[in-house]
């Protein structure tokens, strides 16, 4: 049997690449690719901003269905039975549970975690990437089934976005009743606005795509602040201290990708309070940004930044998305769905933040 997966050739550069799909190894299953979703991440490395996965498969946030189990492959990481057929998710990076990172806990920081997803396509079993008819999920990688009351299209970005702004918002102190700003409303800032929703917080949402406004306040936030109105870090500064009766936001969450939004995000928040990073991942040259550090230790404020998650917090995606299913219009999160053929549409979709999660299904 052959299948086809995408790969990074150069900056704004993929080709979709052929090769016989491989039997999994002891440990290891093949999955055929249902849905994939375009993230944020995925830009970033379609521009070459990624130096880790160059020449690198493209594609992580997704769905697909059990083709091949590997001996000894008998259930899932939650210990629920698996079978060909089956829908599951995984973890879409590595985690050896060997190294420094993951001996101290920090396992979404394993320093192998990049070992299979970086690897060029070229190489055995070829399928390291979502944006493919198939992908490898090897015997270091974490992986759920899916609960049948879950469609393709609302869990295909449970194994990125939502599990990553579950795990994010689990480090801060974000309570019922704090008050939250997230910045971008893209696919990572509406499934924040949901578990932010769930917990009781007031959350405020900033933004400049109308379309995207019109998410977060379905998804419950209780304010938006459009960016094409407010055009200045002064003037949003200034409506938040406004919402909050002048002291500013509990917890600030920024999931732009925008270098920009960071002093902002440090402007935004209260004294005491918190900032958390999840979009900004590019460093060096273009992504500097002038900030005086005196303004953080002036407000005694939290910053951390946050990359991926501890590998459980995706079992922990699917409950949530089980228990909210019915509160939070997540199907609404990819308004169109192209095939793969029109790959490069579907990523010029995400490039244009047009909509909230460009999406691809098989």
């Amino acid at each position: 049997m052959q299948g086809r997966v995408a790969a990074i050739v150069g900056p704004r550069q993929f080709e979709v690449k052929e090769y016989e799909v491989p039997m999994p190894e002891a440990g290891a299953l093949v999955l055929t690719v249902r849905r994939a979703n375009v993230c944020g991440s995925d830009i970033h490395q379609y521009h070459y901003d990624s130096p880790a996965l160059r020449e690198a498969a493209l594609g992580h946030e997704f769905v697909g269905e059990v083709l091949a189990l590997g001996d000894g492959v008998t259930h899932d990481n939650a210990g629920q039975p698996v079978a060909v057929g089956d829908r599951v998710v995984a973890v879409y990076y590595v985690t050896c549970r060997r190294c420094a990172a993951c001996l101290r806990g920090d396992f979404g920081m394993c320093v192998n975690s990049l070992r299979e997803w970086s690897k060029n396509p070229d190489v055995a079993p070829h399928f390291f990437g979502g944006f493919g008819t198939h992908y490898y999920v090897n015997q270091d990688q974490y992986f759920f089934t899916v609960p049948d009351v879950l469609d393709d299209q609302i869990v295909a970005g449970a194994n990125c976005g939502l599990a990553q702004m579950l795990f994010a918002l689990d480090r801060t102190r974000l309570a019922a009743g704090s008050i939250i700003v997230v910045q971008g409303a893209g696919g990572l800032g509406l499934y924040a606005v949901a578990v932010a929703k769930e917990r009781g917080a007031e959350v405020v949402v900033i933004d400049g795509v109308p379309e995207r406004l019109a998410l977060a306040e379905r998804f419950g936030a209780d304010h938006v602040i459009d960016m094409t109105e407010h055009t200045t870090t002064e003037e949003r500064v200034a409506r938040v201290l406004e919402l909050t009766g002048g002291r500013g936001a509990d917890v600030v969450l920024e999931v732009t990708g925008v270098s920009a939004a960071f002093p902002e995000s440090i402007a935004l928040a209260r004294t005491g309070g918190e900032v958390v990073s999840v979009g900004n991942l590019t460093v060096g040259e273009g992504f500097e940004i002038a900030l005086s550090p005196g303004v953080i230790t002036r407000k005694n404020l939290r910053v951390q930044g946050v990359l991926r998650y501890d590998p459980w917090y995706l079992h922990r995606a699917l409950e949530f998305l089980v228990r909210t299913r019915e509160r939070f219009p997540f199907e609404a999160l990819t308004k169109q769905a192209h095939s793969f053929d029109d790959l490069a549409d579907a990523i010029r979709d995400g490039e244009s933040r047009s909509v909230a999660r460009a999406s691809i299904v098989f």
